[in-house]
């Protein structure tokens, strides 16, 4: 079903059945780049199962992870709307199915339906919230501050085991990449929470043993 889709909800049932009748899922596997920064993107795709990682290049050339996506996200709506190249890499972190929608299929109802146009508003501007977020938070908060925020960020938006395992696992280089550090830091910093006790660190699966301390340490506490 097409209505899944967080914004899609906002299109008519002739514009949703347009859709539908148009779409193709794709299957991308851990570590497939769905697409590149810098290239054009000929429609948008939506998330139906799995976690991409979007990046992007930093002055030096290296990898800034921006954002995770979950389900129902739509990504690649710039450089579909706008008809400019992507601002992002979106590389699969797992396996991820994803629905793709031609790029007419979008920018008309953007142009002829002020619903669906309001939805994809809010969208921008919640991205550029988090973004802003994301830029505040590497300049003012420390690398344990924003080390323990991301776990628990992880742990909020894709949730726990039975055993208290985060579901979702990030290398030690994504982690860092993430919160704006060196590898070398990320990894010290949770040996840190390990030995104290706070996370336990099998591979890339973190567990969460003390989430109050972990909570105290994000808010500077």
């Amino acid at each position: 079903m097409v209505k899944q889709f967080n914004n899609l909800n906002a299109l008519s049932k002739e514009e949703l059945s347009k859709i539908s009748n148009s779409k193709d899922v794709h299957v991308f596997k851990k570590g497939e780049v769905i697409f590149n920064e810098g290239k054009f993107s000929s429609g948008v795709y939506c998330i139906k199962d799995g976690v991409c990682k979007l990046s992007q290049l930093n002055a030096n050339g290296k990898e800034q992870i921006v954002k995770f996506s979950k389900k129902g996200d739509l990504i690649g709506y710039h450089s579909a709307i706008t008809h400019e190249p992507s601002m992002i890499t979106v590389t699969a972190l797992n396996d991820v199915s994803a629905c793709f929608i031609p790029q007419d299929l979008i920018k008309k109802p953007l142009d002829e339906n002020p619903k669906f146009a309001g939805a994809m508003f809010k969208t921008v501007c919640g991205d550029l919230k988090e973004a802003n977020n994301s830029i505040t938070n590497i300049s003012t908060n420390t690398v344990h501050q924003r080390i323990a925020d991301l776990i628990l960020f992880l742990k909020e938006t894709y949730g726990i085991d039975d055993t208290n395992t985060i579901k979702i696992k990030l290398s030690r280089k994504e982690i860092a990449s993430s919160v704006g550090t060196a590898t070398e830091s990320a990894i010290r910093i949770l040996s840190t929470f390990k030995k104290d006790g706070l996370i336990d660190l099998v591979g890339k699966s973190i567990t969460i043993i003390d989430e109050d301390q972990l909570k105290h340490i994000a808010e500077g506490i």
